[in-house]
């Protein structure tokens, strides 16, 4: 027997708040989208100006679609236009949707629903909707009522409005600006997305789903939550009184097909000669830091990298929220803990890297260095643990250095800046800076390689660079990768691994 079925002493108390349903409306009375500011586009190049800039002032304006007046367009755009709202045939089949979800859930038993797959809940549910549409005389055509199947079963097993986002591979991050905007990006570039929450409630509630999947909570005693989905995706959750439009709901996508260094070649983040010798550094156990701001692609550089360990190495991982999804066999993450209602039982990244020591890695991997943790690092790297690897939040190769100082003075350790850095010079082989360019593409811009101490700075040598040239017609930045033509300080570390010639070669 089925787990669906009439359930005749249900009172409306005991039905699950999934919201008032609203009236029916005529399709033509959905509701319009307000126009996205426009202004948006890159400044044209330099040599487009001069015609403009000679004329004396107070003569003929510029031409349209100059700079002066993009300029004047940005100042001018409503920065409240922006809204999420659908219309259309979206917008049909969720005003439907607002009508038939009440009178469903009549009609179910929701914990029975809960054990059922989407796909089982889809044909359990075709019926039952059929039989609720002809009580509210709705008659939908085949597509409406696939449609209309998908949005009530992401409803009650899925994100809701999120799912259709999440499926979608081109978009890379979901930034929800509380129930009635919604921004993606695709190809580096935002834009708005046109879905919708039912109110703050609802969108809360979807909320809570994501971050109670992991074990971990967002209430008003703790308003900030990381978390990740299924797929791995990283996301993070601040609600008001923090948020002050309404629940906010940040992911950051990861790609279904893992990214390699190859593709990251052809993508023209990196020369040929750039990822060969990051490929020999990941298979030469050279100590790797990962530099850059957010959003320019260290945990995707940190995924590709460690696609050239050994597959009989143990690698131990290291992370607040997981994301790293690494091919090794012998690949162990683990994940830190946020304190319980009592601000007790927290366990930090250092705790987890000083426990990891004790676990027989071959390599310690972090998903980023934010404090002490530093230290311990640095010590796991100079203990037998070579080819660890780390991210860290810098914007050059020189800043990723005294950031890593500065982390460790942030510590209970009581010991000299002069020994932090030589300790930091003895530990770290390469640093490798990426950033994310104003027309959007992520470009691993400095491949530096750290040499020791002379005095009390430490000495870094410059391998690789991505000098910028030009801009094109339609502002995609142009540059060119360039050798410094050095030989390289690690190249000892590769002719351990039988690396030495091509190294060398990839360098000079």
């Amino acid at each position: 027997m089925t787990a669906f079925g009439k359930r005749s002493n249900l009172t409306g108390s005991q039905r699950p708040s999934f919201g008032v349903a609203k009236p029916m409306k005529g399709s033509g009375s959905g509701s319009s989208t307000s126009e996205e500011p426009s202004g948006g586009e890159q400044f044209p190049p330099i040599e487009e100006l001069p015609s403009q800039m000679d004329e004396p002032s107070g003569e003929a304006p510029p031409a349209p679609g100059g700079a002066m007046d993009r300029l004047n367009t940005r100042q001018n755009a409503s920065g409240d236009a922006a809204s999420s709202k659908q219309e259309g045939f979206e917008a049909s089949v969720h005003r439907i949707k607002e009508q038939v979800l009440p009178r469903l859930l009549e009609r179910v038993d929701p914990e029975a629903a809960a054990t059922l797959s989407k796909d089982e809940l889809a044909e359990e549910f075709r019926p039952i909707i059929g039989e609720v549409l002809a009580e509210l005389k709705i008659t939908l055509n085949r597509r409406e009522q696939f449609a209309l199947e998908k949005v009530l079963v992401d409803e009650l097993l899925g994100l809701g409005p999120l799912e259709e986002l999440l499926a979608d591979p081109s978009i890379s991050d979901i930034m929800v600006n509380g129930p009635d905007q919604c921004f993606v990006e695709r190809k580096g570039k935002l834009e708005l997305a046109q879905i919708q929450f039912r109110d703050e409630e609802h969108l809360f509630q979807i909320a809570q789903r994501i971050v109670n999947k992991v074990g971990r909570r967002v209430d008003q005693t703790t308003p900030l939550a990381d978390a990740r989905l299924q797929d791995g995706s990283r996301v993070n959750v601040i609600i008001p009184p923090l948020s002050l439009r309404g629940t906010a709901i940040s992911i950051r996508k990861f790609s279904e097909k893992p990214i390699t260094i190859d593709m990251m070649r052809g993508f023209g983040s990196m020369s040929e000669k750039m990822g060969t010798v990051l490929k020999i550094a990941g298979a030469s156990r050279m100590n790797v830091i990962i530099s850059g701001g957010t959003g320019s692609g260290k945990t995707t550089m940190l995924n590709a990298l460690s696609k050239m360990i050994d597959p009989g190495e143990r690698v131990i991982t290291i992370e607040d929220a997981a994301e790293l999804r690494l091919q090794q066999p012998h690949w162990l993450p683990l994940e830190t803990r946020p304190p319980n209602l009592e601000g007790q039982g927290a366990i930090t990244i250092r705790d987890l890297v000083i426990n990891a020591l004790r676990m027989r890695p071959d390599r310690i991997i972090l998903g980023e260095i934010r404090g002490q943790e530093a230290f311990d690092l640095l010590a796991a790297m100079n203990t037998g643990h070579d080819g660890s690897m780390a991210t860290l939040h810098s914007n050059s190769p020189r800043e990723c250095l005294a950031r890593m100082e500065n982390m460790v003075m942030m510590g209970d350790i009581k010991i000299p800046k002069e020994a932090i850095s030589r300790q930091i010079a003895d530990s770290v082989d390469l640093i490798v800076q990426v950033k994310r360019l104003r027309d959007g593409s992520r470009r691993t811009t400095n491949i530096t390689e750290v040499i020791g101490m002379e005095g009390e700075v430490i000495v870094t040598q410059e391998l690789f660079k991505f000098e910028y040239l030009d801009e094109s017609a339609d502002g995609r930045i142009v540059g060119e990768y360039r050798s410094m033509g050095l030989r390289p300080y690690s190249l000892e570390k590769a002719k351990q691994f039988g690396f030495d010639q091509p190294y060398l070669e990839a360098c000079l």
